[in-house]
């Protein structure tokens, strides 16, 4: 029997969070790059009621994000996505974040809006890194947005000796995340369907349990004690932000980006966490 069908990328803990909140009555098919993560992500919704497939996905090759889709239609029309795919800067090198992170997220945009069936919807995470960024120009934001995937990486602003560190470049490419969404909205939108993103601050997964305890935890710690929150995030409350995007409460919304950071961005800007000048 056919039945919509959910693309969920990236097995963690925020997109299984959004999956469990909308996938009900769906077929949710679960892509990672480590099998055995979506196999567990699987495992624990299918005990929970929910009717899941993994599948080994590689969100930096368009043969691979390909794949997942045309296995997701063998079960019916592809409803909803839901991308939690993705590296941090102290997981991989530049050009790893920019594969993953910037290309692999804009392909799959760009693949699944060809696919998504009429009032289908989306939801892709980003990051409250691509708000902390200096201004880009509007040439270099609109670069970022419109240009053909296949060259984006060739971009002036992405080449190696414009970008810093790990972490300017996951910068980066959060921001193109928010301007493909934008660019992506009016193309979702020709086919009745909506796309929108979320920007997360700091939320607490195994991952960020690492990064607390690890070289960097201080630096984290500093940014939710202070920011007005006071605390780190839950998956689920990202997941509420998600379900009224992806509900019919949010018929009106696409081509937005929430940001969902506990005021931190608020705090690094115009608060405690503002950086000292040189």
């Amino acid at each position: 029997m056919k039945k919509e069908v959910m693309i969920l990328t990236g097995a963690g803990q925020i997109g299984m969070a959004i999956a469990r909140r909308m996938g009900h009555g769906m077929k949710i098919l679960i892509g990672d790059k480590k099998i055995e993560n979506a196999q567990t992500t699987a495992k624990i919704m299918k005990e929970a009621g929910f009717d899941t497939e993994a599948m080994e996905m590689d969100l930096s090759s368009r043969e691979s994000i390909k794949k997942l889709i045309a296995k997701a239609q063998e079960y019916g029309e592809i409803a909803m996505l839901v991308n939690a795919a993705g590296v941090s800067p102290s997981q991989a090198p530049v050009e790893a974040i920019l594969k993953v992170d910037l290309y692999g997220t804009a392909v799959l945009l760009e693949e699944v809006g060809k696919v998504i069936k009429e009032g289908g919807v989306g939801v892709t995470i980003s990051s409250q890194s691509g708000h902390r960024m200096p201004a880009l120009t509007p040439e270099e934001d609109e670069l970022l947005a419109s240009t053909p995937t296949e060259e984006l990486l060739d971009l002036a602003v992405l080449q190696p000796e414009n970008i810093r560190d790990t972490l300017h470049a996951y910068q980066l490419a959060k921001r193109c995340n928010e301007k493909r969404v934008m660019a992506e909205s009016v193309k979702w939108g020709e086919k009745g369907a909506r796309i929108n993103s979320i920007s997360p601050g700091i939320i607490v997964t195994p991952l960020a349990i690492d990064e607390f305890n690890g070289p960097r935890g201080d630096f984290y710690k500093n940014m939710f004690a202070k920011c007005p929150a006071g605390r780190p995030g839950t998956a689920d409350e990202v997941a509420n932000v998600a379900e009224l995007l992806m509900s019919e409460k949010g018929s009106f919304i696409t081509g937005a980006d929430f940001l969902v950071d506990g005021g931190a961005t608020a705090s690094y800007f115009y608060g405690p966490l503002k950086p000292e000048k040189p």
